[in-house]
């Protein structure tokens, strides 16, 4: 069995708090309401969620400092990253910065969903107290907005970047599972079920597109593993992509032809490889061996293609993929699947 190689804990959180303490450039996807609604300076619009360029990513960057500081202790206090780390998110996540966050969130509810929700849930959830105290609104508002927002939709977004919503429908559910809030991990898999569950013999021809981060189809094969009865998630997986790891989709275990990281768009694919990886590895354990083997290597080859530029490539590469590969490392596992370190 093949699996991640180890996580490089020191340099994935220098990069994070390098990216997070950069101001420009900003993308603050602030929609105005009036003329005198046009004040977009980073750390006045967002105290908490600011600098990696967006706020999605700023998020999840601070979810990859959480990840890193709780279950890489070790490995960063040895390199002196601990308490650098530690202390930009105590700077950040205060509840002050984090009552502008909510009351931001409040008066514009479609603001950054749902991929901007799922990853301030799982930051939430991950987060040690006296941080997980202090993001609880945080939690609140996006449950009552993903609760309004499921029954609302009619139809499910299946491309490959932020808006696809088997991502982060998969994300709400592991985070809001632990955060202990059933009723929001009920509506999320009753929607998965209703949008996802009747799928079958998926054609995956037409991956990827020019653009994507994500696989529409390993996307939405992961949130069902997620959401369904172990033997369920194995019969569904069969039967939506039938031959995965034994002669079909065979592309999707190949490494995409990788943009230029210093184009925004093109940087996507380098993203794409490290969601298929994490996909693959948690959905090899409901392939036939031979099958899992095939998948799992499949993984360690878009993995190791994209490792690089993780915190050597352009900022358009750096400011979010330490996230992703940490999902590829196996943080994006429910805590009891996750790998032992």
């Amino acid at each position: 069995m093949t699996s991640s190689p180890a996580v490089p804990a020191a340099a994935w959180a220098r990069i994070a708090r390098h990216v997070l303490q950069t101001a420009y450039p900003y993308a603050s996807g602030h929609v105005a309401r009036g003329p005198g609604d046009t004040d977009i300076t980073p750390e006045r619009l967002h105290p908490a969620f600011h600098g990696a360029l967006d706020w999605h990513s700023s998020v999840h960057m601070q979810w990859s400092l959480v990840v890193l500081t709780t279950r890489y202790r070790d490995a960063l206090a040895a390199a002196g990253e601990l308490d650098p780390a530690r202390d930009l998110l105590a700077d950040r996540l205060t509840p002050e910065h984090v009552a502008v966050e909510v009351s931001y969130l409040r008066e514009r509810p479609g603001f950054e969903r749902p991929y901007g929700w799922a990853w301030a849930a799982r930051l939430a959830a991950d987060a040690p107290p006296p941080h997980r105290e202090a993001l609880a609104p945080v939690a609140e508002v996006v449950a009552e907005h993903v609760l309004a927002w499921l029954p609302a939709q009619a139809y499910p977004v299946r491309h490959g970047k932020h808006a696809n919503d088997a991502f982060a429908l998969r994300l709400l559910h592991e985070a809001f599972s632990r955060l202990g809030r059933d009723d929001v991990v009920t509506a999320v898999a009753a929607r998965a079920r209703e949008w996802f569950g009747a799928d079958t013999d998926w054609d995956t021809r037409d991956e990827p597109g020019g653009t994507d981060f994500l696989s529409p189809a390993l996307a939405e094969a992961e949130l069902m593993r997620q959401v369904l009865p172990a033997d369920e998630a194995a019969a569904w997986v069969a039967a939506f992509l039938p031959g995965l790891g034994a002669g079909r989709h065979g592309h999707l275990l190949q490494v995409p032809r990788l943009g230029d990281d210093r184009d925004g768009q093109l940087a996507h694919l380098l993203g794409l490889a490290l969601s298929r990886a994490w996909q693959l590895r948690a959905l090899a354990p409901l392939l036939p061996p031979e099958a899992a083997a095939t998948a799992r290597a499949g993984a360690d080859a878009q993995e190791a293609a994209v490792r690089p530029a993780i915190t050597e490539g352009d900022f358009m590469a750096t400011h979010w993929l330490v996230s992703f590969a940490l999902l590829a490392a196996g943080e994006g596992a429910p805590t009891s699947r996750r790998p032992s370190r």
